[in-house]
């Protein structure tokens, strides 16, 4: 769109038409906490309407005639696509909590980071050259084939020993599912309440707004100080960038995980957060170095696979916290919680920058970590974990 000269107004249009179902997540992970078809699992229906609406929306906008110049049907078909990604990421984070064993959801925690990671660069070189070689419609329909190939995993496997595969296969209810099911709004919402209302929770919650913040803060910090402070060109900051991210995608996958089910996950955490304070401060100290390309890539490489390594962290601590009863809103709200907080961070670099000198404003990323180091100290998994079990009895 950009290169065919649309407007600023016209592209934040699409954006926002594909973002905007997102926003939605806190009323369809309710949804999929109430109403199920409990023969085929819990998640895994949610899980194929979302992949098959994908699939569907992905077609509608290759057949979008001229899309360039047909701005209604593109929105529409990108809010499709928002809506149905919406719906596939929330089934698919509940259906992780229900179903991983605590002992294994930091490693798989990694491995959906790194395949995220992965993944999106993979389409983003894949599309960009399929539009370019091949046109609009060849790309958008050959990204919906791949969607297609992916809609297999879910089809194949069952959540559950002897669930049906589709609806008109042999198969049953498995009694694990039936006994978490819950069967009214008044009950989840009073479930919900009750999971909220323990101390973890709380705590929780004010470390994820408090992290994500943090993260954004210096992510949207970085673009800045090495454009306007370093006198970096935008290409060569997102190629590094990019580089970097690539290579904590992949360090998460590959043991981001499996470290944090090795040795624990708060005690990873404390880590993780000490290792970010000293890379932070060192680089502040070390500012004789600003002028190194070399330096200032390998702080963004060290930076991307800590920031990897504790996102993982603290997700999977997320997920070890969730009432299985009420997992795809309860986890939904946290997520929401640590997207406000990334709103936050941002919105935090314009008064910082305007009061404090690079140093400084760069220091303050170091200070929230350790406000959430501090926090990290007074969070009891195993005692949050025992509520858990008295609210199941009661």
């Amino acid at each position: 769109m950009a290169m065919h000269g649309k407007t600023p107004g016209e592209i934040g249009s699409f954006v926002a038409a594909v973002g905007l179902p997102w926003s939605f997540k806190l009323v369809v992970a309710p949804l999929m906490d109430r109403f199920t078809y409990l023969p085929m699992g819990r998640r895994r229906p949610w899980v194929i309407i979302g992949q098959l609406g994908l699939i569907l929306s992905f077609i509608a906008m290759a057949f979008v005639p001229d899309p360039l110049n047909n701005p209604e049907l593109m929105l529409a078909a990108g809010f499709a696509l928002g809506m149905f990604g919406a719906f596939q990421d929330v089934a698919t984070d509940g259906m992780a909590i229900d179903i991983v064993p605590t002992d294994q959801q930091a490693r798989a925690n990694g491995f959906m980071w790194g395949a995220k990671i992965i993944g999106t660069s993979a389409s983003l070189a894949l599309g960009s050259w399929m539009i370019n070689a091949y046109g609009f419609k060849s790309a958008i329909l050959t990204l919906s084939i791949l969607v297609g190939l992916i809609m297999l995993v879910p089809v194949c496997l069952r959540e559950r020993p002897g669930e049906k595969f589709l609806p008109w296969s042999k198969g049953k209810s498995s009694p694990e599912t039936e006994k978490m099911q819950i069967g009214s709004w008044s009950v989840i919402l009073k479930s919900l309440y009750k999971v909220f209302s323990l101390r973890n929770s709380l705590l929780l919650a004010v470390l994820l707004f408090i992290t994500q913040g943090s993260y954004n803060y210096i992510a949207t910090l970085l673009p800045i100080f090495t454009v306007q402070a370093l006198g970096w060109s935008d290409q060569a900051y997102s190629q590094y960038f990019a580089t970097a991210s690539l290579a904590g995608g992949i360090g998460g996958m590959l043991i981001g995980g499996i470290l944090i089910d090795r040795f624990g996950k708060i005690r990873m955490m404390n880590i993780y957060f000490v290792m970010l304070i000293l890379l932070t401060t060192s680089f502040v100290l070390l500012k004789s170095y600003w002028t190194s390309v070399s330096f200032i890539a390998s702080f963004m490489m060290i930076y991307q696979l800590l920031y990897v390594f504790a996102c993982i962290g603290i997700f999977a601590i997320a997920m070890e916290c969730c009432w299985k009863k009420v997992s795809a809103s309860q986890f939904t709200i946290y997520m929401t919680i640590g997207n406000l907080g990334r709103i936050v961070g941002a919105k935090l670099i314009g008064p910082v920058k305007l009061e404090l000198p690079w140093e400084y404003t760069i220091l303050v990323f170091a200070g929230l970590i350790m406000l959430a180091w501090g926090i990290i100290q007074f969070l009891h998994i195993r005692n949050h974990v025992k509520h858990l079990h008295k609210l199941e009895g009661l």
